[in-house]
Order: structure tokens, then C-alpha cells, then sequence
């Protein structure tokens, strides 16, 4: 029986591995919520936030939930971290007929602090397989077909691996890991220190002190999912420092670019008013400063971006008061 992938959300990451399977040969349809938007990419093929994409032809694109969930074997979740919980709850019936659920969001919720695939737990309590897909990418270069790795992760092996072989072609390489809490946690948290990269790109610092801030964040990022229970060989693997090398670094990650303005002198909530996609790292910031409290792990880069966001701190005072911290040890005897 031939495999339907159905697409919730069709923003930049969700169409280039859209593009990906499509060039396999597996049915796809898309759904985005706004049906403006579906119309004129059904009209002209090309997407609306990467217009270098010509969207295949063999890809349906519809802003109807049912017409996209009907018979799909697999449902990729591709939409906001904090919109996850709402459409499944608009969706779950349909979803419970899903043989696999692939999460591709990168983000920890507000409130409750769960990552994705435990909100999709609490949601859908009998579940299909759940995997998280995750690593070091931007949509841009898969889209431009530069080779790149992923890690498809989940408590269920079998799940995972099937989900690697569905996305894996001669440019795009999954690996495998059953640490799904690890690759979430990796993948969310990596967006917060971008922002704090961003920040140091925007006041005029050095490369000296980006690497300082992504070695530092690293350790910060183990050290509360060492807590947590993940494997400490996530965190050195794609979805950890890979992930975190990319989007502190990259001119597409967008979480990057936030912290670049706001180091500028712009103003938050006037960067995202200005912007189509969402720097998942903004929301993230505020479940890391919760979760690091609730749970008295010292995440001193995490804080200092929460600060910035949500208290309105310069980033300069932020990365002095960082650089003005009781001295210590790099490691502990």
C-alpha cells in the first residue's frame, strides 16, 4: 500500500521536506490555515516565504484539515511549537487513525513545560508511533539539495528507523536515537542561545565571544537535560552542538537574526510584527527561565536572554554581568 504523508502546516520547513518526499514518489498534501495563501500557491507553484521554491507538482495543497488528514498513514506536525495543542485537539480524531506521527517542531510549552512529543501524549493518550525529526538544517539549503543530517528519534526504535528510511535520499542523511527527550530538549534550548548569539552579532563582539557563548550554552543545554533524564550523548551529537553550531552561526536561522536586532537597539515586539516566521527560541526562552527554576538548574545564558526579552535588560549589561560572574572552574574535579 502506497504510504500518504499529510503536511499540518506549510511554512519554509515543512515544504522543503515536503519537496524531499515528494521527489521519492510519496503522496503529500499540504495544509496551511490560510486560504489566501493556498490559492496563489496552487496558482503560481511557488511558495510564499522561499520564492526560489517551485513547489512540486505532485504535492496537493488545501487549507481544509479533513481534506488533508483523510487517509493518511503519516501526519507531520510543522506548525509553531506553541500551537501544537490546539490543532491537535481540532484534529484528533482524524490523528488517531495515523499509523505515525512526525514532529519537526522545534519548542517547549509554555505553561505546561512539555516538550512535543509529550504534548502529543497528553493529548492524544492512545497514540500512533510518535518520532521527532531533528538536527542541524535550514529549509534554504535543503531546498538548494546541500547534503545535510537529521536525526529521526523515539522511544520506539522500529518508528524511528522507519521514519529514516522515509526521509533519507542520497542529500539528506538520518540517523536514528532513542532519546527522544534529549534530541527535543536539544533542539528547542540551542534556539534560546542563538538569540544570545544574535545579540552578540548585533552590539559589534567578535567571533571570541560567539564561540565562548555556544561552548558555555552547550554545557548549559546537558546540563539541564543530563536532569531531565536524556543521554548525555545527545547534546554532542546533530540535535545538540550540530543544531547549536547552525543556528548561532547561520544568516537564515531567524532566532539568530532576532537577537541581531534586538542588540541593535530594535524592539521585540516590533521585529516580530515585521516577520511571517516565528523564532520559536522568543516563547522558548520563557519555558526555559520556568523549567530552569522549577528545577534549580544555573542557566546563566538562558537567563540573561529571558532578561532581555521579557525584562527589557540591554544585551551589553547582560553579556557584562555574564562576563562579571563568580570565577570557577571549567569542569568540577
Amino acid at each position: 500500500m502506497t504510504t500518504k504523508v499529510a503536511f499540518l502546516g506549510c511554512g519554509s520547513w515543512g515544504a522543503a521536506l515536503g519537496q524531499v518526499l515528494a521527489e521519492k514518489d510519496v503522496p503529500i498534501t499540504m495544509w496551511h490555515r490560510d486560504s489566501k495563501i493556498v490559492k496563489k500557491m496552487r496558482t503560481t507553484r511557488k511558495h510564499y516565504l522561499i520564492p526560489t521554491l517551485s513547489i512540486h507538482n505532485d504535492i496537493t495543497i488545501t487549507s481544509q484539515l479533513s481534506n488533508a488528514l483523510n487517509d493518511a498513514d503519516i501526519v507531520v506536525l510543522a506548525i509553531p511549537s506553541q500551537s501544537i495543542r490546539s490543532l491537535l485537539r481540532t484534529t484528533k480524531s482524524f490523528l488517531r487513525n495515523s499509523s505515525y506521527i512526525v514532529n519537526v517542531a522545534k519548542g517547549i510549552e509554555n505553561g505546561t513545560l512539555m516538550t512535543m512529543s509529550e504534548v502529543i501524549y497528553d493529548e492524544l493518550h492512545i497514540l500512533p508511533k510518535v518520532v521527532t525529526l531533528s538536527g542541524p538544517s535550514h529549509a534554504e539549503e535543503v531546498i538548494e539539495g546541500h547534503p545535510t543530517t537529521l536525526v529521526s528519534a523515539s522511544s520506539d526504535s522500529q518508528s524511528a528507523q522507519y521514519v529514516q528510511q522515509l526521509f533519507s535520499n542520497d542529500r539528506l542523511r538520518v540517523y536514528t536515537s532513542k532519546d527522544i527527550r534529549g534530541v527535543e530538549l536539544g533542539g528547542s534550548i540551542k534556539n534560546v542561545v542563538a538569540i544570545a548569539a544574535g545579540f552578540c552579532d548585533g552590539t559589534g563582539y567578535g567571533d571570541n565571544t560567539k564561540a565562548a557563548l555556544m561552548t558555555r550554552g552547550i554545557k548549559e543545554i546537558s546540563r539541564l537535560g543530563l536532569h531531565l533524564g536524556a543521554k548525555p550523548d545527545t547534546f554532542s551529537g546533530l540535535s545538540g552542538i550540530g543544531d547549536l553550531i547552525v543556528t548561532c552561526s547561520s544568516k537564515y536561522s531567524r532566532n539568530r537574526r532576532v537577537g541581531e536586532e534586538i542588540g541593535r537597539g530594535e524592539i521585540l515586539e516590533n521585529i516580530l510584527a515585521g516577520t511571517h516566521m516565528i523564532p520559536e527560541g522568543v516563547q522558548t526562552a520563557l519555558s526555559v527561565h520556568q523549567l530552569s527554576k522549577k528545577v534549580n538548574i544555573e542557566m546563566p545564558i538562558c537567563e540573561a536572554v529571558y532578561n532581555v526579552l521579557f525584562k527589557k535588560e540591554n544585551p551589553q549589561k547582560s553579556v557584562h554581568s555574564l562576563m562579571t560572574r563568580d570565577l570557577k572552574p571549567e569542569y568540577l574535579e
